[in-house]
This record gives C-alpha cells, structure tokens and sequence, in this order.
C-alpha cells in the first residue's frame, strides 16, 4: 500500500485513459491562455502569409491594369505555366548551379579550411582574423553590395587598377562567377564558427593517438576529425544550402542581367511578381521554390538518420 501511494502521488502518474497530470497545475484553459501571444504571432507571421501566397497562386491577380480589378481564379493554371516556361528552367538551373559552387562547395570548404588552418592560433591574431571573416557577414548587404560595385567598377574600380585592367567590366563579362565570389565572401563566416565550434568538441587524445600511429594530416582529417563532425558538417551543409537557395543579395550586384544570366530564383520571382504586375503568377513560384525547400530539408535529414 505505500508503495502505491508513493506511485499515486509522482509527477508521472496518469489518469484513468493514459492522459498524464496537469502538473503545472495551470488547467486547460489557463495553459491555452499561456501559449496564445506565441500562437498569435505564428499565426500571423507565418501562417496566415503561407495560405495567403497558396490562394494568390491559384488566382490570376495583378499588381496593374484590367486585370487588377478583376482576379479570376485560375486554379493551377500558373502552376502549368510556369511549368512550361523555358525561363523558369534556366533560372532553376542558374540557381542549383549557383547553390553548389557558392554554398556547398564554396563556402563550406572555405569555412572549414579556415576553422582548421586557425585552430591552434590563440589571442590577438585569432580575434582578428575572425573579426574580418565576421565583418562580411554583420555587415548589411546594400552596404556590402556598394562596395564590391565601387571594387569591381570598369571606369575606377580598385581590383581593376591593382591588375593594371583599365575598362575590364567584371560585372558585364563574368557576372555569374561575381556572385558565386560574392556570396562566398558574404556568407563564409557562419560555416568558420559552426566549424570551429565542431573541431574543439575533437578530443585531443585521439589526434595524439593517431599522430602516433603515423597518421599524416589528411589521415588524421578523414578517419578522425571528419567522422566526429559528421553532424555538424550535415547541419551547416543544410543551412547553407537552405540560405543560398534563397537569398536576394546578388540582385543588388547585377540585378539579374545581364541578359538573366544571373536570374537565380529569388530574382526569377521578385522580377515576375512586382515589376512584372503578376503577383498571383509570383506567388505560385514562390510556392514551388517553397516545395523545392522542403525536398532539399528532408533530402539532407533522411541522409542523416541513414548515417546514424
């Protein structure tokens, strides 16, 4: 009998129907109450834009002319349309190639040589270095853009007068490879700490070990260190690949052009839905690129539980 008094009264008895106790003591009504501000502000912030991008995709909605006045419903009329848009197509491969080589490889590898090559440098050079990494990426990207407009400048900009290239337009004749550069330089810092963070968790003694044991430095890199971060390196690849596939930043360098040969999605939209006045057309694109988020996500999580 105490034993069962002892078992009536803990925190993690149930009631009759498996349902557990209110131990807060608060009761439904008070706990609803509790968590009302943050379900409001979701609500309000993410889902009730989410439905409303899903409705618009399925109107005709403009931004101006006959149209405007009047929206029909199309269904998945600008789905199909979009579906069979070479542009879309080409901007969907501008942006998997822009994802790769200036997210995944570029600023991943990047970040990690940097977390590696600095992880035995302490004081004052360590804090600077991380500093300047850190600096492009606090920094806001219309300020950033200014300066890599003033860099990159045919007439007077200074990589041209530190290459002796008088008139070389970087932005007209390579802007594709601009942007992948330019995002790398922008966004290189988060993978730098989530790294650096990753490698001090390494414990020591299984460098030393394998130091020992002959292991050259790229030994002790692929069967120590990569093995332990494997989690990390899946995290920061998602992220990175989540946030590139998103960003807006290179229209400030070139606006899309010349010629759309740097319209990558984000752009795609932007360019469809305001300038061009077909916001319900934007809309479904951005559902898509919004599908295409989750593909990635859940590509990336199904590989790491596989992994586990």
């Amino acid at each position: 009998m105490p034993a069962a008094t002892a078992t009536d009264s803990s925190p993690r008895a149930r009631r009759p129907g498996g349902r557990a106790e209110d131990v807060a003591g608060l009761g439904s009504v008070r706990a609803l109450l509790f968590v009302a501000p943050a379900l409001t502000v979701i609500a309000l912030f993410l889902l009730f834009p989410a439905v409303w991008t899903i409705y618009l995709g399925l109107t005709s909605y403009r931004l101006t002319g006959l149209a405007a006045s009047s929206t029909d419903f199309v269904g998945v009329g600008n789905y199909l349309a979009t579906l069979r848009d070479p542009a879309f197509w080409s901007s969907l491969r501008l942006t998997v190639l822009f994802v790769a080589l200036s997210g995944v490889v570029g600023q991943s590898v990047m970040g990690f040589a940097l977390a590696w090559s600095t992880r035995r440098i302490a004081g004052w050079a360590r804090a600077l270095l991380e500093s300047v990494v850190l600096a492009a990426w606090v920094i806001p990207g219309s300020v950033v853009s200014f300066l890599w407009i003033a860099l990159l400048d045919r007439r007077g900009g200074t990589l041209n007068a530190l290459l002796h290239l008088p008139g070389k337009a970087w932005l007209i004749e390579h802007p594709l490879a601009v942007i992948i550069v330019f995002n790398i330089w922008c966004g290189t810092a988060f993978s730098m700490q989530l790294f650096s963070s990753a490698l001090s968790a390494v414990p020591p003694s299984q460098l030393e070990s394998a130091r020992m044991a002959g292991a050259s430095g790229w030994q002790q890199l692929r069967d120590v260190v990569l093995p332990t971060i494997r989690g990390h390196v899946l995290t920061n690849t998602l992220m990175i690949t989540l946030w590139t596939f998103n960003t807006f930043t290179p229209y400030l360098l070139t606006a899309g052009g010349p010629g759309h040969r740097t319209e990558i999605m984000s752009v795609y939209i932007y360019k469809t839905a305001i300038p061009g006045g077909q916001l319900g057309r934007g809309a479904a694109l951005s559902v898509l690129m919004l599908v295409i988020n989750l593909v990635i996500a859940l590509a990336y999580m199904r590989v790491g539980r596989s992994r586990r």
